[in-house]
């Protein structure tokens, strides 16, 4: 495996859970997506954009904790600019969002 990294490497990545409170369609992302609001509590609100439609119909994940990088840097993405990336495993071509199994505070740190 050629893409080794150290465990300091690791601990640069700020992985947190938020809850999603707004979820809009993305008519302008290359890929069919949505725009999602998360709230990382003590952390604030981010936005991020993700191409969960396939799976996810917005009710479905309206509400739900989710688990994000929130130390990258903004990214524009077509006129929205996400603040986070949204972790999930990829399935072929369908994303399985990642998620606690309990509810936890919204800005617990995933470790």
């Amino acid at each position: 495996m050629d893409n080794i990294i150290t465990f300091e490497d690791f601990t640069k990545v700020d992985l947190r859970v938020g809850t999603i409170i707004e979820v809009n369609d993305f008519p302008e992302a290359r890929q069919p997506a949505y725009q999602l609001t998360i709230d990382f509590g003590a952390l604030g609100i981010k936005k991020s954009s993700a191409q969960i439609t396939t799976l996810y119909k917005k009710e479905d994940i309206l509400n739900r904790q989710i688990v994000a990088v929130v130390n990258f840097p903004k990214k524009q993405i077509a006129k929205f600019m996400s603040e986070c990336l949204i972790l999930g495993a990829v399935n072929g071509k369908d994303v399985i969002l990642l998620n606690p199994e309990d509810q936890v505070e919204n800005g617990s740190i995933v470790s």
